[in-house]
């Protein structure tokens, strides 16, 4: 079926994309009654080369994006894929030449339809006399033997672009650009595809079919089918892959890299592809050419010639000395092109090392043995506990959210249970409230981890100056402001803050002279399980089950449920 496109007519796209861009950036003007795309500053180019390329569109960004000082003067643009009308590349030819320019450069991508068109644009100017030169760029490192057709146009056509402006800014003359630009098409660039599906021209089905496990290499940029069909790899090898073969000796129309040589690297999205995967390509692509002794001068990544939502990437390597990087590191106003640092990226230091971590006081607590003992009993207790409510927490949670409370917790009891093998636990409250905190921010997970792993943080504070009763509720208050302050939820918003709450205003009672440590903890338990149980009756106001449909739900929070049985477990350790 054909494809959806957010278009407001099949045969007006290519038109209203141009003036789309042209309205955009104040630095373009329209030709009109042509598609085509010029400077506005026209009047500033005289005396100088003025450069024109283009071809269909579809492309985009290339070529209406790489038009500004330092690149291009103007683009003729096609219908989606299609070459320019003769009548535009010569009405463009025509407009650059009354606006004072010694010359035109046309440059143009080795397709048969654009090599003619142009080509034809080309004699007539000159029948006008007018001065044009035009350079053919075949980049395509497809084809093990050349055919007769030669190497196809792709993206290292823009780094052609990029070279020509450099040197027309610079007012070098037409023939010399020219022959420069011929030095550097014929010697250096390779550029080589591969795509994960087709893409499809407006008002059309997709150009060919991918089955879901094949990846399509050595594709053009017209959604036209490539060299071969291989199954899904990994992006590195993919990547090998691809420098294999762009690298291979015996292919034609391969790129002379070898350890030592310095080259700028492409790494070009063809439309579809995600910001995640050209990341994960280029850090590919950058390890397989320096694990081979290539130098990457520069590394420009993006998008910079497309196949409308192709998902799929193409690779460019040019070969490069300092004559020619100066020239790709010429400043330019064009929207396209990428602001890269004018320096090597091999041999760069890519990483600092890691701040130490702060060292902590010994453990301070002089009864060390039977406390840290009682420590140990304690988070035993709790973490059976724990493991043995998995599933039905989980099943709580899926009435609620995404039915993994119970795992979340697991996974911190178990963390928990790995920790207290290692040896007893510290006897300091602080320091053991600080170090499960960063044990469950680490393997908990999920925003139970962070909440729980906030709320012992700032309860271990109190507890470092002296650890009596008052303390520890001075130390429950601190968890909690800190829970509501960064968790957001508030009592009463169905969260596990209820349960906390709720023992929270009863532990308040130990800061009186002569509170009893277990009288006043039990309260605080039956309070807890109280409030846990209260949630089943209440609106959720923060947490994922907030964003459900069903205001209210039939049964109570898991993280509720699981907070008060967490202090259920101390109460039954404490008083045994």
């Amino acid at each position: 079926q054909t494809s959806k496109k957010l278009v407001n007519s099949v045969a007006g796209c290519a038109d209203d994309a141009l003036a789309g861009l042209v309205a955009c950036n104040p630095n373009l003007q329209l030709l009109q009654g042509h598609r085509v795309a010029l400077r506005s500053d026209l009047d500033s180019l005289k005396g100088r080369v003025a450069l024109l390329s283009g071809g269909g569109s579809g492309h985009e960004p290339a070529h209406a994006g790489f038009i500004g000082k330092g690149m291009l003067t103007g683009v003729i643009a096609g219908a989606v894929f299609t070459s320019p009308a003769v009548g535009s590349i010569l009405a463009a030819i025509r407009a650059v030449a009354q606006a004072g320019t010694v010359g035109t450069l046309l440059i143009v991508k080795n397709y048969t339809g654009d090599r003619l068109n142009f080509g034809l644009a080309r004699e007539q100017a000159r029948a006008e006399g007018i001065p044009v030169e035009m350079v053919v760029i075949g980049d395509d490192s497809a084809f093990t033997v050349l055919k007769k057709a030669g190497r196809r146009g792709l993206c290292g056509t823009v780094l052609i672009h990029k070279v020509a402006g450099a040197l027309a800014e610079a007012g070098v003359g037409l023939e010399e650009i020219a022959k420069q630009v011929n030095v550097v098409a014929k010697c250096w660039p390779g550029s080589w595809g591969r795509d994960l599906s087709s893409c499809s021209v407006p008002g059309s089905k997709p150009t060919f079919e991918l089955s879901a496990d094949e990846v399509e290499l050595g594709l053009g940029i017209h959604g036209e089918a490539g060299v071969r069909r291989i199954k899904m790899a990994t992006a590195d090898e993919i990547v090998k892959l691809m420098l294999d073969h762009m690298t291979n000796t015996t292919n034609a129309s391969h790129v002379p890299v070898q350890p030592g040589s310095s080259v700028v690297m492409m790494v070009n999205n063809l439309g579809g592809l995600s910001f995640l995967e050209l990341g994960i390509i280029a850090d590919a692509t950058v390890r397989s050419l320096e694990g081979r002794g290539v130098k990457i001068a520069r590394a420009l990544v993006g998008t910079f010639m497309s196949a409308l939502e192709m998902p799929g990437i193409s690779l460019t390597l040019l070969l490069v000395d300092e004559p020619l990087l100066k020239l790709i590191d010429a400043e330019t106003t064009a929207a396209a092109w990428p602001n890269v640092a004018a320096v090597s990226i091999t041999g760069r230091k890519r990483s600092q090392v890691a701040p130490a971590e702060p060292q902590e006081a010994p453990d301070s607590t002089a009864a060390g043995g039977s406390a840290s003992k009682r420590m140990a009993l304690v988070l035993e207790r709790v973490c059976s506990t724990l493991l043995g409510l998995e599933e039905h927490l989980n099943a709580l949670d899926r009435a609620a959210g995404d039915g993994d409370c119970g795992t979340t917790h697991s996974r911190a009891a178990r963390a928990i249970q790995e920790w207290l093998k290692e040896g007893p636990p510290p006897a300091s409250p602080a320091q053991l409230l600080s170090k499960l905190s960063v044990l469950l921010l680490e393997k908990m997970g999920g925003s139970s981890g962070a909440l729980y792993g906030l709320f012992l943080t700032a309860a271990a504070q109190p507890l470092k100056a002296k650890t009596s009763l008052p303390a520890w509720s001075a130390a429950m208050d601190a968890g909690l402001e800190a829970m509501q302050k960064y968790g957001k939820a508030a009592p009463g918003d169905r969260t596990m803050l209820d349960s906390l709450w709720a023992a929270g205003q009863e532990l308040q009672a130990w800061k009186s002279p002569g509170a009893d440590l277990l009288q006043v903890l039990t309260k605080a338990v039956k309070s807890a399980e109280a409030a846990a149980e209260a949630t089943k009756n209440m609106e959720a106001g923060a947490g994922r089950a907030s964003y459900i449909s069903s205001a209210r739900l039939e049964q109570p929070d898991p993280g509720a449920v699981a907070a008060a049985a967490i202090l259920r477990a101390i109460l039954e350790v404490l008083q045994s």
